[in-house]
C-alpha cells in the first residue's frame, strides 16, 4: 500500500454527527489509512449564521480542491426557504449515482429477512429533488419534476457496470411510467436501450408501487434496483429498515470528478450528546470512500473487523437483542471493539476482500441526432374565481383570435371543459389549452402566442404561467388532460 496520503474534506456535521466521525476516523487512522483530513464546517451553524444552503463559500475550495468528502449527517431547519446542503453538494459537484447497499446481518441483527442483500442505486440529480416549487395561486402549488435523457443514461449505465463489476447478476428497473407516461417513461425508455447493451445481466421492470411492495416482502429477488431520485430516497430506506437498521446503512454518492460518503440516517438530535449512537452508518460509508481512493486492503479489514464486532455481539442499543448481544455498548466503545478486532477475520459471514475493487465507474452519454422540434400550441395557466368551467371556457372562446383555437380547460388535471362533469371538484387554477385552428398538429409561430397573451392580459385575466406545446418528429411532446 503507498504510503503517500489521500486529502480528503470532512464535515463533522450536526446532533450526533460529531460522535460518530470521532469514532469512524478513529478507527480509520487504527486500520493505516493513509487520509489527510481537511474540516470544513456545515450545517445548523452555517444555516443560523445566514447561509441558506449550509454550506460556506470557502468549503467549496476544499471540496474541489480534494475531491473526496466525507461527511457526518447535519440538520437541516424546517422552511424558511433553506436548502438541502444534501441535495446542493450533489448537485453542484455532479454527483449523479447514489449507491445503497443493504444486507441483512442474520442471526445477530433481527431480521425477518436473513438472505437480503442488495444494492440501490439511484439517480441524484434531476427528478422532483431539483426543488423547483411555487405557489401559483391562494390554493395550489407547484413541484416541477424534470428529467433529462442524458441523466437517465447515466445512472442506468453505471447500475449495469456497477451489476457487472461486482458480479451481480440481475438489474431491476422502478418506475411510474404507467402514469408519467413522458418523465417515468424516458426512465423506462432508456432502461430498455442500455439493458441490450449487456446481455449478460438479467433485466426487469416493475412499477415502483407494487416493486417496493415486493422489496419489502421479498427482497432475496432483486440484486441491483435502479430507480429515480425520489423513489430511490424512499425504498433504500425501506431496505435498510428490513434488513434490521437504517443505523448500518452507508452510501456513496458518485460522480465523474468528485465523491462524497455518509451514513444513510440522519442527524438524531433527540439522542446526540449522549453516546450511544450507533456509527456503523458512517463506517460503512468510510469503507466505500476507501475503496473509491484506491485503499482497498484498509477498507477489507475495516470491514472484517466491523463483521468480527456484530458477530460477537457487541452492539449499539438500536439492533440490541436479548439473548442473542453479548453487550450494550455506546459509540465510542463501539469504535474500540472494531479497532481490537482489525486484523480478524469473521467466522459466520463472508470475509470481504477488496483487492481487485474495480475503479471508479465513469459515464457515457450516447450521441443522438436532435429531433425536429415544432411549436404546435401552448397550455396558459390561470389564477380565475369568476365563475364556472362553462363560463371561463365560454370567455375565452370569445377571444378575437387569428389562428387559436380553445381545445380544452383542465383543474388540476382533469378536464372540465368542453362537457366537464359537476361532480369534479375544481379550485381556481386553471390549464387552457389553445392550439391551431387548422388542427393540433399545425406549427405556429410564437408571435401568434404572444397576442394571445396579450389579449388575455387586456381583458383582466391573471395569468400565472405558459407552458409551449411541441411536437418532436410529429409526435406530441406533451400529455393529454384526465378525460382528454
Amino acid at each position: 500500500m503507498s504510503s503517500t496520503k489521500t486529502p480528503i474534506t470532512v464535515a463533522y456535521g450536526d446532533g450526533i454527527g460529531p460522535e460518530i466521525m470521532e469514532a469512524t476516523l478513529r478507527i480509520l487512522d487504527a486500520a493505516g489509512a493513509q487520509l489527510e483530513p481537511e474540516v470544513i464546517e456545515i450545517g445548523e451553524k452555517v444555516y443560523k449564521s445566514g447561509g441558506s444552503s449550509g454550506i460556506e463559500p470557502s468549503a467549496w475550495e476544499s471540496l474541489r480542491r480534494n475531491k473526496v468528502f466525507l461527511k457526518a449527517p447535519i440538520t437541516t431547519p424546517q422552511g424558511g426557504g433553506f436548502k438541502s446542503l444534501n441535495v446542493t453538494a450533489r448537485t453542484t459537484l455532479g454527483l449523479y449515482a447514489n449507491v445503497r447497499p443493504c444486507q441483512a446481518y442474520h442471526p445477530y441483527v433481527e431480521t425477518k429477512h436473513p438472505n437480503l442483500d442488495l444494492v440501490i442505486i439511484r439517480e441524484n440529480e434531476e427528478d422532483l429533488y431539483t426543488g423547483i416549487e411555487h405557489r401559483q395561486t391562494d390554493d395550489v402549488y407547484q413541484c416541477l419534476k424534470l428529467v433529462s435523457r442524458p441523466g437517465c443514461e447515466k445512472i442506468i449505465r453505471y447500475a449495469f457496470e456497477y451489476a457487472r463489476a461486482y458480479k451481480r447478476h440481475k438489474v431491476t428497473c422502478f418506475t411510474k411510467d404507467n402514469i408519467m407516461k413522458m418523465t417515468d417513461g424516458l426512465f423506462r425508455k432508456v432502461f430498455d436501450e442500455i439493458a441490450v447493451e449487456y446481455p449478460d445481466i438479467q433485466n426487469e421492470h416493475w412499477i415502483i408501487d407494487i416493486g417496493s411492495a415486493l422489496l419489502a416482502d421479498e427482497p432475496e429477488r432483486f440484486g441491483v434496483i435502479v430507480t429515480l431520485n425520489l423513489y430511490g430516497d424512499i425504498i433504500s430506506d425501506i431496505a435498510a429498515q428490513i434488513a434490521g437498521s437504517v443505523g448500518m446503512g452507508g452510501s456513496a454518492n458518485v460522480g465523474d470528478q468528485c465523491a462524497m460518503f455518509e451514513a444513510i440516517h440522519g442527524s438524531a438530535p433527540d439522542i446526540a450528546g449522549r453516546g450511544i449512537a450507533n456509527p456503523s452508518g458512517l463506517i460503512n460509508g468510510a469503507i466505500m470512500m476507501l475503496v473509491h481512493i484506491g485503499q482497498g486492503e484498509v477498507a477489507a479489514k475495516v470491514h472484517n473487523a466491523w463483521l468480527c464486532t456484530i458477530e460477537d455481539g457487541i452492539h449499539t442499543g438500536d439492533v440490541y437483542q436479548e439473548g442473542v448481544s453479548q453487550r450494550r455498548v455506546g459509540t465510542a466503545e463501539f469504535a474500540e471493539a472494531v479497532i481490537e478486532r482489525l486484523g480478524q477475520q469473521p467466522e459466520h459471514f463472508k470475509p470481504v476482500s477488496y483487492a481487485a475493487a474495480p475503479r471508479p465507474i465513469h459515464s457515457k452519454s450516447a450521441t443522438r441526432t436532435p429531433q425536429k422540434k415544432e411549436l404546435v400550441g401552448v397550455d396558459v395557466f390561470l389564477d380565475w374565481s369568476s365563475g364556472s368551467a362553462q363560463e371561463l371556457g365560454d370567455a375565452l372562446s370569445a377571444l378575437a383570435l387569428a389562428q387559436l383555437q380553445l381545445k380544452m380547460i383542465s383543474n388540476r388535471g382533469v378536464k372540465v371543459y368542453p362537457d366537464g362533469l359537476p361532480e369534479t371538484f375544481l379550485t381556481h387554477h386553471w390549464r387552457c389549452r389553445f392550439v391551431s385552428q387548422q388542427g393540433a398538429d399545425y406549427v405556429i409561430r410564437q408571435e401568434v402566442i404572444f397576442d394571445l397573451l396579450q389579449q388575455l392580459h387586456e381583458q383582466g385575466f391573471d395569468l400565472i404561467k405558459t407552458e409551449n406545446l411541441y411536437n418532436f418528429d410529429g409526435q406530441p411532446g406533451y400529455s393529454q388532460g384526465q378525460g382528454e
